[in-house]
């Protein structure tokens, strides 16, 4: 709390913007250099603020990350903006002007929901954190559309609010959390929070067993990039039950149609890589008939066909080789095609991509992808071409 009430006065804001590119290998130059006019204690702030901007910028863009305040923690847990905005664009489009924010962090959900035109109460009880946020609003012109309040949100009252958000702390004092119920608060106490609203969005790691889902609620896996970020439950959206994969940039939605696992059939032309969302809501069959293609074993998540047929759900690949895993003949094909460049993609196979690069040592102009993966129960390797 000290160190965030020193960086937010005149002389602290002035520091950050100095040092705010310094590099980690001249942090210490910087310090004592500046340590001649400012209080230790400040400069050791703003050099740890600069650092925790700088990671921010992956998750926030360069210029919010510069001006909003974080912690360790915050940085480590808080929605990337690209997310936060597309959940905001869902919740506006259901009519939702007022939302509470619970468990806010240092307040990445809450701008996004404000830069949308909504009505926010941002509560957390740690009082860092909720300054952190509160500082965050302010310097991004937002105060006026976001309440920060320090307090427990089991004793929050959200009855006067369109929605609530709830994004229980998924980290403890040993690291990541996976039982729902060890969240903070458990996962029952946010379910129940939400049934008790108009609408509501619980943010949930990706890995969350499909079997406790609600019923009443609808279930969507998010990815960035390709990269899955979250998973998210969603009620009153007049969709119970339903299951969908979001993709952004787009946003481009899969949803569930519940159809039966795909077949298992021979490799075809075309191996297909269903996004990281897709597989994990369940939705490689909705991806097999969009392509007209089946598994290439029925416990692996990667889909082949005969005819190309294009899907912003999976990314595609031509196979030119097929061969039983056998370290020596991968070689001696690499080197008879001049390969150099080698992307080694893994399922089913307990080779690290790493461990084969260095077995192999690939040299040459040309580049290829090798698939580590299982044919119909038999260790196999897929060598292929991305589509362009």
């Amino acid at each position: 709390m000290n160190d965030l009430a020193l960086l937010l006065t005149p002389e602290g804001r002035a520091l950050l913007d100095e040092v705010r590119d310094t590099e980690p290998a001249r942090e210490l130059a910087v310090a004592t250099r500046l340590r001649r006019d400012h209080p230790a204690e400040l400069v050791s702030a703003a050099l740890g603020q600069a650092r925790l901007r700088q990671r921010a910028v992956a998750k926030f863009g360069a210029e919010d990350a510069g001006r909003m305040f974080f912690t360790p923690n915050g940085v480590e847990q808080s929605t990337r903006s690209s997310v936060a905005a597309y959940r905001a664009r869902r919740l506006t489009e259901l009519g939702v002007t007022s939302v509470a924010d619970l468990c806010c962090g240092i307040g990445g959900d809450a701008i996004a929901l404000a830069r949308a035109g909504i009505r926010v109460l941002a509560v957390d009880r740690d009082p860092l954190t909720a300054a952190a946020a509160r500082a965050n609003a302010e310097a991004l012109g937002l105060a006026e559309l976001i309440e920060v309040r320090e307090a427990d949100v089991t004793e929050v009252d959200t009855a006067g609010y369109d929605a609530v958000f709830v994004d229980p702390a998924r980290r403890g004092g040993r690291g990541r959390v996976f039982d729902p119920e060890a969240y903070s608060p458990p996962l029952s106490w946010a379910v129940e929070t939400a049934r008790r609203a108009p609408r509501a969005a619980l943010k949930i790691a990706p890995g969350i067993p499909h079997d406790i889902v609600p019923p009443e609620a609808e279930a969507e896996w998010i990815s960035d990039g390709g990269d899955v970020k979250e998973a998210v439950l969603w009620f009153g959206t007049g969709a119970p039950g339903a299951v969908r994969a979001t993709l952004l940039p787009g946003p481009r939605t899969l949803l569930g149609r519940g159809l039966p696992d795909p077949a298992v059939r021979p490799v075809g032309r075309y191996l297909y890589e269903p996004d990281g969302a897709v597989i994990r809501a369940h939705l490689v069959a909705e991806v097999a008939e969009e392509v007209g293609g089946g598994l290439l074993d029925a416990t692996i998540a990667y889909v082949t066909a005969d005819e190309l047929r294009p899907t912003p759900y999976a990314t595609g690949y031509e196979i030119t080789d097929r061969l039983p895993f056998n370290v020596k003949r991968l070689k001696a094909l690499l080197r008879e095609r001049g390969v150099g460049t080698l992307t080694v993609k893994k399922r089913g196979s307990a080779v690290e991509p790493e461990e084969l690069r260095r077995k192999v040592r690939p040299q040459g102009p040309n580049a290829a992808t090798v698939f580590l993966t299982r044919v119909a129960g038999a260790p196999t390797m897929l060598i292929g071409q991305p589509l362009a």
